[in-house]
This record gives structure tokens, C-alpha cells and sequence, in this order.
């Protein structure tokens, strides 16, 4: 009798991806880990292990386990690294007087509390100083949600450890294209998640400070955020006004990453100028008690000595 490690099976299988077209595939075999596989956990496998983006829907036809010694070599497209230094990149919008982040929150109000030639008298000559004001939400611009924003109990911004958005080993899910809103399950199987700083992106941001960018704006569907948390994502970002579909009121995205403990950072820019992987991601916000959110400077590091993986 062969052993369970030499298990392998065989089917069929029609593909749809959610930017337009298809694939299919007859007779195909993977392994697999045991003696059976469900079509759900088929469908998983197959999309997660051959690396298949903006993937809709997956149907598998004519399944049959087989015994069969394990043949497949884990694919890879990480590229080698370069001695160049790393490369900063900005994802963050800039806050100004009179921006509106959010309909139906205040945009702030930028001042001077104390101009330079306020200075004029206290000082030695030509010696003045600058002290702004500000007066805004505490969601306004690229920010970060901790848990204490959906959750009373949850961790608020004081208590945010530095290892969840500073520095943290990030990898982009680009669905870019995708004629759905909706980021599923299916668009994140292909991606090692544990440990890291998932940013979705969309292209929503092409849209800031515009009507556009507060209607029908891409989000993650409550099971993309519950596939995080199983899959020990350690923080969650996007690049669309919500994380969450507007118009649903129970918000199960936010009820799920931060009752994980995962932090949120909203209204993100810029995905596009990084790679798939080898980069890090940092979004810090002041440590400020009893607050659920507050503007970061988001930024990502592009390591040259750690491995890429370009885009597809």
C-alpha cells in the first residue's frame, strides 16, 4: 500500500480571472498532503502553489486521487538581490488645510500657532521659530486603525508594539484591474501571509481628493479578512477609502482584523512603485492613549540585498 506522502491527484479544472479572461487544464496532477482533498481545498492549492493572480472562480472537474510518488518542485520568481543601497518609498498622502479624507468628517485646519517673526524681541536678531497647529479627525490622510477603533477593549494606540508597523516584512497583492470590488480569498492564496504587512492594491488612490474616490471603491470581502487572520497576516493595508464595503453597516472586515489584534492602515498611495516582496513596511503613528486612530507616514524600504519577486 502506498503511503499517504505518495499521494497524488488528478482533474480538471476551469479558472476565471476577474480582469477578463480564462484558463483550463485536463489530466493535471499535483501532490497532495494525505490520502483525500476537498474541491474547496483543491481550488486553494492549486491557485496558492501555482502562483495564479486576480483569480474569480475555480471549478474542479473529474477529481480522482491517485498513488503516485510526489513529483512537483515549489515554483519560484525570486529574483536575485544587487549591491545598490535601499530604495525609500513614500505611500503616504500629504495632509492639508481643508482635505477631505472621509465625507462626513471634518478636514482639517492647519495653522501657525507661533510665526517666525513672532519671534521678533524674544529672540537674538534674525532668530524666529515656527509652532503649528492643527485641527483635525483623527482619520484623516494615510492613518492607522488599532484594535481599540472597533473594539472597546482592544489595544488602543499606546499599546501598538513596534514589531506590528515598523519595519515589518511586507508583500503586495496587486488586483489592479479587476472588474470585481470585492477582494476575495482567491486573490491572496498565492502569497506566503504569515509575519507579514499585506497592502492591497487596488489603484483606488488614483482618486484622491476627488468625487470619484468616495463611490463604489474596491474593499476586502469578510472571508479575504478572516483568510488573514487564519493565515497570520501581521498587519493589513489598502489603498481605497475603507477596508471595509461602505455600505455594510456590521463592517466585518474591521470587526475581524482588529478583534486579531491586526492593525489597519487606510487610504494608502504609491503600491505601485514596489515590488511583489523584499521590501519592508513601516506606518507609526503617535502613541496617544485612549485613540483608535491616527495619521502615519507610511513607507516601505526595498531592501537590494534581500530577494524580490517582481510583479507578474
Amino acid at each position: 500500500m502506498t503511503s499517504v506522502e505518495e499521494c497524488r491527484v488528478q482533474f480538471d479544472f476551469e479558472i476565471e480571472f476577474s480582469n477578463g479572461g480564462g484558463i483550463q487544464g485536463q489530466g493535471f496532477r499535483l501532490d497532495i498532503d494525505g490520502a483525500d482533498i476537498s474541491d474547496v481545498e483543491l481550488g486553494e492549492y492549486i491557485v496558492r502553489d501555482l502562483r495564479l493572480l486576480m483569480v474569480s472562480e475555480v471549478r474542479i472537474l473529474n477529481k480522482e486521487v491517485i498513488a503516485e510518488r510526489h513529483k512537483r518542485v515549489a515554483p519560484s520568481r525570486e529574483l536575485p538581490g544587487s549591491d545598490e543601497p535601499p530604495q525609500f518609498v513614500d505611500l503616504s498622502h500629504t495632509i492639508e488645510n481643508g482635505m477631505v479624507t472621509y465625507r462626513g468628517l471634518p478636514a482639517p485646519v492647519v495653522c501657525d500657532y507661533f510665526r517666525h517673526e513672532d519671534g521678533h524681541g524674544q529672540y537674538a536678531p534674525g532668530v524666529g521659530f515656527q509652532i503649528g497647529q492643527i485641527s483635525m479627525s483623527a482619520n484623516t490622510g494615510t492613518y492607522v486603525d488599532s484594535p481599540y477603533h472597533r473594539h472597546p477593549n482592544g489595544a488602543d494606540l499606546s499599546g501598538l508594539s513596534l514589531q506590528q508597523i515598523a519595519n515589518v516584512q511586507g508583500i503586495v497583492v496587486d488586483v489592479t484591474g479587476s472588474s470585481q470590488r470585492a477582494v476575495g480569498v482567491e486573490q491572496l492564496l498565492p502569497y506566503d501571509l504569515a509575519g507579514k504587512a499585506v497592502l492591497i492594491h487596488t489603484g483606488w488612490d488614483r482618486h484622491w481628493r476627488t468625487d470619484a474616490y468616495f463611490e463604489n471603491h474596491p474593499f476586502l470581502s469578510a472571508a479575504a479578512a478572516e483568510h488573514l487572520v487564519r493565515a497570520g497576516a501581521l498587519l493589513v493595508g489598502v489603498d481605497s477609502l475603507n477596508i471595509d464595503d461602505t455600505s455594510d453597516r456590521a463592517r466585518p472586515v474591521h470587526t475581524a482584523l482588529l478583534g486579531a489584534e491586526i492593525p489597519i492602515c487606510e487610504h494608502l498611495t504609491n503600491l505601485g512603485a514596489l515590488p511583489t516582496s523584499g521590501f519592508s513596511f513601516s506606518a507609526v503613528p503617535v502613541k496617544v492613549k485612549a485613540m483608535g486612530t491616527f495619521p502615519v507616514r507610511a513607507y516601505a524600504i526595498i531592501d537590494s540585498t534581500r530577494p524580490v519577486m517582481a510583479r507578474p
